[in-house]
């Protein structure tokens, strides 16, 4: 009797055959890698650059792995007289913790109210705030600017010239901000609402005790995303502070660059570096939850 051919054999039922990847999945994963590789290489030149030497900038070809590395190029870009990067770092921190709680707080609030309070037109409400996410800033530029003047020139709290107008809009909340918590609070079943109702709770108790506690994901989506545009907000700055000791780091980068004449472009990388790197090490600190945010929110209309 002939034994049967092992290689010839099918597989047992408990073990499938291993399908083989479609193309198109290959081809998805080629342009993620392309895609990703183009959004990375700008950041590692940057790196690249500000640990160079001024005379390795012009060199063809150029060199990535500058030798010897010149660490002292962030040394001389924080210790320099003509820049004053741990005052503009304190008064960027300022404004964006003073914001991230401002909006945080305002667009939760109004979130509750458009996504578990029934009133009349609130349909309406909801759209005409989602319309106000079509006008650019540049557009609100000037009247915003006439507006804080007025308050300077009507009451004894001075807007102009002060951190006081990059801070405080934030605290009446951001439409996308309240869109994304909005969509957030429909996906949380409104069972735990009526029994909190039910135990004697009301509204604001119900906000700050049953969905707050629940929406920590997407309240660390808000919160970054209110962050990061703080810390890069350049026209804000531009438009309201005046005096170099009140700059953001965004607007001192700038200044950095004009004060030198010739830019050297090692100094400029590495201040860009300095500016760029806590916004970084903010997002893979908090990664986990600001995906979970993503991916929970949004699920339901």
């Amino acid at each position: 009797m002939t034994q049967p051919n092992p290689r010839s054999s099918p597989l047992p039922p408990h073990l499938p055959r291993r399908k083989p990847v479609p193309f198109g999945r290959i081809f998805v994963y080629v342009a993620i890698g392309v895609i990703c590789a183009c959004a990375i290489i700008p950041f590692l030149w940057m790196v690249s650059t500000s640990l160079k030497a001024s005379t390795q900038i012009g060199e063809y070809p150029p060199r990535w792995i500058p030798d010897p590395l010149e660490w002292r190029n962030y040394q001389r870009v924080l210790t320099s007289e003509k820049t004053f990067f741990p005052l503009w770092t304190r008064n960027t921190l300022i404004i964006a913790t003073l914001a991230v709680l401002g909006n945080t707080l305002a667009s939760s609030l109004v979130a509750y109210g458009f996504s578990k309070i029934n009133f009349k037109g609130r349909g309406v409400l909801f759209a005409i705030m989602l319309a106000t996410m079509m006008i650019p800033f540049p557009v609100m530029m000037v009247s915003l600017f006439t507006i804080f003047r007025k308050i300077g020139d009507y009451t004894p709290l001075q807007m102009l010239g002060t951190l006081r107008p990059l801070w405080l809009p934030a605290w009446f909340g951001n439409a996308f901000s309240v869109f994304l918590l909005r969509q957030f609070y429909l996906t949380i079943p409104t069972e735990l609402s009526e029994a909190a109702r039910i135990d004697g709770c009301n509204d604001f108790a119900i906000y700050w005790r049953v969905i707050l506690p629940l929406s920590r994901p997407a309240l660390t989506v808000v919160a970054l995303f209110t962050f990061m545009g703080v810390w890069r907000d350049f026209l804000g700055p531009l438009m309201y502070l005046q005096y170099p000791s009140q700059y953001t780091l965004s607007l001192g980068l700038q200044s950095f660059q004009s004060q030198h004449g010739s830019t050297p472009w090692n100094l400029l990388m590495a201040a860009s570096v300095l500016v760029i790197a806590p916004v970084i090490v903010l997002f893979f600190m908090a990664q986990r939850t600001f995906i979970e945010g993503i991916a929970t929110t949004g699920l339901k209309g």
